[in-house]
């Protein structure tokens, strides 16, 4: 229930966020950001050319949008409302990206991708653990997981957050090492973590792990 709760939540986000941004100013300040991100990436593990990349939980805008030299799968469970209500979001715009309406609990195990990307959203799915469980299992042997996630910063205020939904939007409140324990203990070596903005509540990090 909270997890639908949160899905509602975040569609009436996108849309209250995106209503006053211009298209194309709004998707320029974006690739930026995630070129800022690739880079860290990049710098613990080269992507190359024609790799197969996952963006797991994509948004109308994710890292999709800058991996025009890979070849790329990209879900989300409300592409949909993005296709149809969002002048931000064209899927026609990337014909690099194989797009896909689905939950993360309902990827396959496949070992596809080179790199599967998981950036601001571990903490909306409805199972966390199977979430991480499938994220690395889709990555082939040696393939890595980029992951970026708000880790709270005080231990006593996780129960409260858990009891009462301050955060609605995200179902989830962990700290840097419980989400670090979860990617370790589904089969992951942990490269880095990387602080990318700090704040008082939560530190929002970018982790990049390999598949045993």
């Amino acid at each position: 229930m909270r997890w639908q709760v949160a899905q509602s939540a975040e569609w009436r986000w996108w849309k209250n966020y995106l209503r006053n941004r211009p298209v194309d100013p709004y998707l320029e300040w974006k690739r930026g950001y995630w070129r800022g991100v690739l880079k860290h990436v990049e710098n613990i593990h080269p992507l190359a050319p024609g790799a197969q990349l996952l963006d797991a939980g994509c948004g109308p805008a994710g890292i999709y949008t800058i991996l025009d030299q890979q070849h790329v799968t990209a879900f989300d469970p409300l592409l949909d409302r993005y296709a149809k209500e969002l002048d931000h979001f064209s899927a026609a715009s990337y014909p690099w990206v194989k797009f896909s309406q689905m939950k993360m609990e309902e990827l396959g195990d496949q070992e596809m991708y080179d790199a599967v990307f998981c950036l601001n959203v571990i903490n909306h799915v409805e199972n966390l653990p199977l979430s991480i469980s499938n994220l690395v299992k889709a990555c082939k042997p040696g393939g890595i997981v980029a992951m970026s996630i708000d880790a709270h910063n005080h231990r006593w205020a996780k129960p409260i957050y858990r009891s009462i939904p301050f955060d609605i939007l995200h179902p989830h409140q962990y700290d840097l090492e419980e989400y670090s324990a979860l990617l370790r203990s589904h089969g992951s070596e942990l490269l880095d973590s990387i602080l990318l903005k700090e704040g008082f509540w939560f530190n929002h990090y970018l982790l990049v792990a390999k598949r045993y």
